[in-house]
């Protein structure tokens, strides 16, 4: 009888959380997702890291899920950064498969929802089945006008800035562009978010408070929301939970 009103009451407290969510309000149109916490998820339980990662793809189905039920635009998640190479081998390898795993057993639903796909990251490094599983996605979800689903992989922040004055430097040098005419705008439409409006908020788990160079140019008046919620143990409530905060929050960018 008590696991029964246990049971019972975790479902109508899960219910508040997501009825708290003012749909009429300020939706982030864009939210970011440092998703961490899988290596240590695993290691509670002994398991091995790789474990981890696995239970983490059905939390970015889930989380997905809950950003578009509410009308969220953009979701950006953070699944392999450039420093992530220096992983043990066997990590990075499982790792590399997971988009085409993912892909394979989500994508039609993923599409049925009308959800684009989207890579943001260098794809000089990657693994052909790795790329050819993400560049497939994009295609076959091109012309849909749902969500956007970026995966930010083989991502780093320092790397989009250089990779982007690198580029108009060059155009300098062949004089096509002037650089009097260089300015915020101009450097954000050669970074790889050019057609995607910086995160309104961020999001990361497992305790963990830094940015981990992570969309360095982007958040720069982006509402950040930390949680020691490990990754795979994220709910969509702890989604809600982080939305219900920054739309109590005022963004000023600046001004008083």
């Amino acid at each position: 009888m008590l696991e029964h009103l246990a049971r019972k009451w975790t479902r109508k407290e899960k219910q508040t959380v997501q009825e708290e969510v003012d749909l009429s309000g300020k939706i982030p149109e864009h939210v970011a997702v440092i998703m961490d916490g899988n290596g240590r998820w695993a290691s509670m339980r002994s398991l091995p890291r790789v474990a981890g990662h696995r239970a983490g793809m059905k939390t970015v189905k889930n989380v997905v899920k809950a950003a578009d039920e509410i009308g969220v635009r953009y979701i950006t998640m953070y699944a392999f950064s450039t420093e992530n190479w220096k992983r043990p081998r066997d990590e990075v390898d499982f790792l590399m498969k997971l988009p085409q795993e993912f892909l394979s057993t989500e994508l039609d639903e993923l599409i049925e929802r009308d959800v684009r796909i989207r890579m943001l990251g260098s794809k000089d490094e990657l693994p052909s089945h790795t790329l050819k599983a993400l560049l497939e996605a994009e295609e076959q979800t091109r012309d849909n006008r749902g969500l956007q689903l970026n995966f930010a992989l083989n991502y780093g922040g320092r790397d989009e800035i250089v990779k982007a004055f690198s580029i108009i430097a060059e155009q300098v040098k062949e004089g096509k562009f002037d650089p009097k005419d260089l300015d915020e705008e101009v450097i954000s439409r050669y970074l790889y978010t050019s057609e995607i409006p910086d995160p309104d908020l961020l999001i990361r788990t497992s305790g963990e408070i830094r940015l981990s160079n992570f969309m360095l140019w982007q958040l720069a008046y982006t509402e950040m929301w930390f949680t020691d919620v490990l990754w795979p143990d994220f709910t969509r409530e702890h989604f809600y939970q982080a939305i219900v905060e920054y739309q109590g929050r005022a963004r000023r960018y600046g001004a008083v």
